[in-house]
């Protein structure tokens, strides 16, 4: 699929006056990291010095395609046709303009940039999932609509070193010294004795212009949440995900410990979820979902009714990973059904308490390890694909959803399987996204059962 040539691309050498102030601001800046976010949403790509800079702005810069689609172990995956079938191949890869921003954490003055690949014919390659996003964002507009965009990331903070078997280890509390064991959600004195980390983050986050909004310690022992102001350009709010996530992984390392955003590290305590929160404005910037609670807006009724049908479709990009289904598990505050409710984090699509005017559905089915580029892709082609179709969603669920509908148990292997056969999918995001990200999970499903586990050696090696 050849789409229009990139908009992003300098005719000639030089900055654009956003990313230019950005680095004027960035004193004796030396280097630049070239980053590409792949499916996982793992960031690989290139580090530069500062005078090659102006020629990737004007001539971009090579990176293999299969780049897009390795495994989560960093392997090429030859069932995408990405690999050996095509000489694997470099593309073309050009600098999103205003994402240049600094590297606040870094022992000397970097600078991180975007990049956007592209295909054969100089057109936006389908597959990549900032535009697997854009294109749901094409289709809002020619609708005269404009979602607006929130994310909240939820997260661990271990020590650095796993103990001997290569176990998570419990961090310290910073203030005492003493192992994290108790679970005290939303506890102040927690971000007290956190404060050298939220601080730096913090920081971080002035310095690179990530939104930055609320942090609170949430449900398990060493466990936070980091909320993202809402943006009317869903495109930035993830890009500032990506950054976040990235600050986070980076402040946590340089102070001893390890940030965490799998799904669920550990067994007997919460998982970690990936919320994403939104509203459409239409044309003349009305929120479409405004109503007294109670009294859904058609629209608002719609777009739940898509996210209902799209919800199987979709899951393997809310769960893209083994252990996202270790999450799933009842009484954790994760999504085992697609009801909806207002103000009930028992359901799926949450209504927050709020006013009228800023109704919104907060998405709570995905984990903090999906690609928050395709979660976000997902929430709103669910959303717009209801809207279209007028799909109504029932009641709203008011007390405990769990014994109030029937409590599903996804699987991997059968949430691959939905995704390889959706018409939906391949509507949305393109037959071609759908092979490349279906094969990527089959192969790394594969690989992942041919491994023998701890447990089995416990259970079977002298047992039968």
């Amino acid at each position: 699929m050849n789409l229009p040539s990139h908009p992003q691309s300098p005719a000639a050498a030089g900055l654009p006056e956003d990313d230019a102030a950005t680095l004027r601001g960035i004193d004796g800046c030396e280097l630049i990291d070239l980053i590409l976010p792949d499916m996982n949403g793992l960031l690989r790509g290139k580090r530069i010095t500062r005078d090659a800079l102006d020629k990737v702005y004007a001539d971009g810069v090579c990176l293999p395609m299969s780049l897009i689609a390795t495994d989560i172990t960093g392997n090429t995956v030859e069932e995408t046709g990405l690999g050996y079938d095509i000489g694997d191949e470099d593309r073309i890869c050009r600098p999103v303009p205003g994402s240049l921003r600094s590297v606040p954490w870094a022992p000397r003055p970097m600078a991180q940039l975007l990049l956007a690949m592209e295909d054969a014919a100089g057109g936006l390659f389908e597959a990549n999932p900032r535009e697997v996003l854009r294109r749901v964002l094409a289709r809002y507009a020619a609708r005269g609509l404009k979602p607006v965009v929130a994310v909240e990331l939820e997260f661990y903070l271990f020590e650095q070193r796993p103990d001997a078997d290569g176990r998570p280890v419990a961090s310290r509390n910073p203030a005492t010294g003493a192992p994290n064991r108790s679970t005290q959600v939303y506890y102040m004195e927690d971000l007290n004795d956190y404060r050298g980390f939220t601080d730096a983050v913090a920081a971080a986050c002035r310095a690179q212009r990530i939104p930055a909004d609320t942090a609170v310690a949430e449900y398990a022992p060493g466990q936070f949440e980091i909320n993202l102001k809402h943006r009317d350009d869903a495109l930035l709010a993830c890009d500032d995900a990506i950054y976040l996530k990235r600050a986070i992984k980076a402040i946590a390392q340089q102070q001893g410990a390890l940030a965490s955003f799998m799904a669920k590290p550990l067994v007997d305590q919460a998982g970690s979820g990936m919320h994403i929160h939104v509203s459409v404005l239409d044309d003349e910037g009305r929120n479409v979902f405004a109503s007294p609670v109670g009294q859904p807006a058609d629209a608002l009724r719609h777009a739940i009714g898509g996210l209902q049908r799209s919800a199987a479709d979709c899951l393997l990009l809310f769960a893209p990973n083994a252990n996202s289904y270790r999450r799933f598990v009842l009484n954790a505050f994760v999504p085992l059904n697609t009801c909806w409710g207002y103000n009930n984090r028992t359901v799926a699509m949450r209504i927050p308490h709020g006013s009228e005017a800023n109704t919104r559905v907060e998405h709570r089915i995905a984990g903090a390890d999906a690609n928050v580029y395709l979660v976000t892709a997902a929430v709103l082609a669910g959303m717009l694909h209801g809207i279209e179709n007028g799909f109504d969603p029932g009641p709203p669920i008011v007390g405990n959803a769990y014994e109030q509908t029937e409590n599903l148990t996804p699987f991997w292997r059968d949430t691959i399987d939905d995704f390889l056969a959706s018409d939906f999918v391949a509507e949305w995001f393109g037959a071609p996204f759908r092979h490349i990200y279906g094969q990527q999970k089959l192969k790394e499903m594969r690989s992942f059962n041919t491994q023998v586990t701890d447990l089995e050696y416990d259970w079977y090696l002298r047992s039968v």
